[in-house]
């Protein structure tokens, strides 16, 4: 199978929506060993929407369609679509009584534009959308088979689910599932650990790839094989030689983050935490309540911006704050403490730092980060020089604050 998707819409293309239908897609046929070849966005233009299904129609032999089926002048998907296959669209009354159904059930009479929606490619055929008034199509042609799919991303994931997903493991029989396992990484620079596994990138089945993520890395085993149970058989031993080549960064797999693995320790510790943040501004705290249970284990945190807050809050002396400054070891520590002790928590983490793009001197320059971890034994202080902006340092420090204590935690 050679598969392809197409994201209709101008709103793409002027960068006023993603176009997370792209990740949508691949992971949906990922999921049953299809591969996707091409990821292609066109705006809302007849003649260009029809040129790009010419030129996938001689390189795919399935194209999904995504968006442009809505009843205004600029939606024509069906349009092109048609127009390519030399083919003519036609009226559906029970279409057009599914349609009207549908605005009845919300107390409106359906617009009279919305008969759009009614009209089918000859010789295709309508594929459901109970979450909408647009119904998806499908059609084959000279064995290339289009699936047209609404944009809404409510509307589309269920009909790729349901329709799409299942008529191709019916019309193109797979015999092999892709099965992947993607490694999480913190504390190691990705070149580095790009550098040790260099042999490891040249593997065939299954594969290794690298993948970007700001204040991490990842690493994706992928293999292919007969069923799920053999590809995972041929992804465990790369798994174990990896953990074992580093032990100390791989923090998750999969759908874990940083957050989450903290939470899962504090949790199976019966430990608490509380966080002070200057630099950050509560950029720590929202990461790690995002975590559903967060409230089992995190107490709360204080945005000590000001100076003022760190010393009437997290009490934070004065003489520290003027012989060492708010950005230091010294600040990071009385922080960590304060808030643990205000909170009556396990553990009492800090963040002070300068995130730029002003405010850094030669002795204090931009990047510089102090992050705290206090316990019933003491506070640990980490000095970080950060790179980048000032969204990417402030990101990057509350990640290396997450991995610090998720180390602390684990080992």
């Amino acid at each position: 199978m050679r598969g392809e998707h197409i994201a209709i819409g101008s709103e793409i293309l002027l960068g006023q929506i993603l176009n997370a239908h792209a990740r949508t897609v691949s992971l949906a046929f990922a999921e049953q060993g299809f591969f996707l070849y091409y990821h292609t966005a066109v705006g809302d233009n007849l003649d260009r929407i029809a040129n790009l299904l010419r030129q996938a129609g001689k390189r795919s032999n399935v194209i999904v369609i995504t968006g442009g089926l809505g009843p205004t002048e600029d939606d024509l998907t069906r349009e092109a679509v048609a127009q390519v296959l030399g083919r003519e669209l036609h009226l559906v009354p029970d279409a057009v009584a599914e349609i009207e159904r549908f605005f009845a059930g919300r107390g409106r009479p359906m617009p009279e534009v919305n008969r759009k929606q009614a009209m089918l490619i000859d010789g295709g055929e309508f594929l459901p959308n109970p979450n909408g008034t647009a119904p998806g199509q499908y059609v084959e042609s000279e064995g290339v088979h289009y699936f047209l799919l609404p944009g809404p991303p409510l509307e589309m994931k269920p009909m790729l689910d349901n329709y799409v997903v299942l008529r191709l493991k019916q019309l193109l029989p797979n015999s092999s599932v892709l099965v992947s396992r993607t490694l999480h990484f913190c504390g190691i620079g990705e070149s580095t650990v790009n550098e040790e596994v260099i042999d490891l990138l040249a593997l065939q089945n299954p594969t290794v790839a690298p993948l970007a993520s700001e204040g991490e890395m990842l690493l994706r085993i992928t293999a292919s094989a007969a069923t799920a149970e053999s590809a995972q058989e041929l992804i465990a031993p790369l798994e174990k030689q990896l953990r074992e080549q580093f032990p100390k960064y791989i923090y998750g797999v999969d759908s874990d983050s940083l957050p989450s693995v903290v939470g899962d320790a504090l949790r199976a510790r019966g430990a608490t935490l509380s966080a002070a943040e200057s630099c950050t501004g509560g950029l720590l705290s929202s990461m790690i309540t995002a975590i559903p249970g967060a409230s089992q284990y995190f107490f709360g945190g204080v945005v000590s911006y000001d100076n003022s807050v760190k010393s009437s809050v997290l009490g934070v002396s004065e003489e520290t704050l003027k012989e060492h400054g708010a950005v230091s070891e010294e600040a990071a520590r009385e922080m960590a403490l304060g808030v643990r002790s205000a909170c009556g928590t396990t553990f009492g983490v800090s963040i002070t730092g300068i995130a730029g793009p002003g405010g850094g001197t030669a002795e204090k320059p931009v990047g510089l980060v102090y992050i705290g971890l206090a316990d019933s034994d003491g506070c640990d202080v980490y000095r970080l020089q950060l790179r980048g902006s000032r969204e990417q340092i402030r990101l990057r420090a509350a990640k290396q604050l997450l991995w610090r204590l998720w180390t602390k935690l684990n080992h």
